[in-house]
């Protein structure tokens, strides 16, 4: 099968973690048993990609996948066709052997934030959940982490990842199309877990964040980026409907709220390092996500709020150090 060289290198890296069960996630067979209408389709159009070599990347300044040079009008031609095919691109930009994937996310203006207040990511295992297509996932390898996962279970993603990992396939970068809950019970094996754009989709907040505690390890980093509102500690909106034309919004915090969440399940040196008003020079509809975005679901007469009446988006960072094993106070204790 074409992807058993994927499956076998994140087992691999998986070797020794308890996590070893989750690289069956990344076989075909598993994504066929999703039902996803174009499996075939795109697996088809991985095939077809041209067999190139990128003379060089960067996924320090961009994320950057060989040059225009590297490739025939012929090849370039098959790679733009394979990338307009997966429209819509929501997480970007990327350039492709010079084909430039603008995507609706300014992901690179979130990680500009983000990378100056972390734990430095040299040598360090880091999960992403909910990392979509795996913008973030290149930055980090990019920043010397030993091995990168995506966690996010939508097929569309997944299949853009596909995509750009054709041209990338030594790289210890994978994502698998599923959620943290089909994990093996939590093992703390990773140095870092982000989370980024999850936290509000969560019916119970609370047990997302012991989940994400359950897999770092002692000292280990938590990134948790996430929607909120101003308000003191205690509050927190949860919106009677949508939320900015969002159907799955269920609490957003404010920052203190959030920073007492994360005490509250055990961990340690919380801080809230950037809080962000969402602006549509970061969040924007392009040739390449030509739907509804950022700006839709303001009011037209007043930016502040959406069009439900409610505050216009605002995200915050907070960081937070997993405790030692005997003091976590979700799921059992190793």
């Amino acid at each position: 099968m074409r992807d058993t060289t994927a499956q076998q290198r994140l087992a691999a890296l998986l070797e020794g973690s308890g996590l070893e069960p989750i690289a069956h996630f990344a076989s075909e067979a598993y994504l066929y048993s999703r039902g996803h209408g174009l499996t075939d389709k795109w697996l088809q159009m991985y095939d077809d990609l041209p067999d190139v070599t990128a003379s060089s990347y960067d996924f320090t300044s961009q994320v950057r996948i060989g040059r225009r040079e590297d490739v025939s009008d012929e090849q370039y031609q098959a790679i733009h066709d394979a990338a307009r095919s997966q429209i819509p691109w929501r997480k970007g930009p990327w350039s492709l052997f010079g084909v430039e994937i603008d995507s609706e996310w300014r992901s690179d203006m979130k990680w500009d934030r983000l990378l100056p207040h972390i734990q430095p990511l040299q040598g360090r295992r880091v999960m992403d959940v909910g990392g979509g297509n795996g913008y973030h996932l290149y930055r980090m390898y990019g920043e010397g982490a030993r091995m990168v996962l995506g966690v996010d279970p939508h097929p569309a993603y997944y299949f853009q990842y596909r995509l750009l990992q054709h041209f990338l396939q030594e790289l210890p970068v994978h994502s698998i199309p599923v959620t943290l809950d089909q994990f093996p019970e939590g093992i703390p094996w990773f140095d870092t877990v982000l989370s980024m754009g999850v936290l509000y989709h969560r019916r119970s907040p609370i047990d997302h964040l012991f989940q994400l505690q359950s897999y770092l390890r002692p000292g280990g980093e938590l990134v948790l980026e996430t929607l909120v509102v101003d308000g003191d500690e205690g509050y927190a909106l949860t919106p009677p409907g949508r939320y900015s034309r969002m159907n799955n919004v269920w609490f957003l915090p404010s920052v203190p709220t959030t920073e007492s969440w994360l005490r509250r399940c055990g961990f340690e040196n919380v801080r809230t390092v950037d809080v962000n008003t969402t602006t549509a020079k970061e969040q924007r509809p392009t040739d390449w996500m030509p739907f509804q975005s950022l700006t839709d679901g303001l009011d037209p007469a007043n930016p502040n709020l959406t069009v439900e009446g409610l505050p216009a988006p605002k995200r915050a960072i907070t960081l937070a150090t997993a405790p030692e094993l005997a003091r976590r106070k979700g799921g059992k204790k190793r």
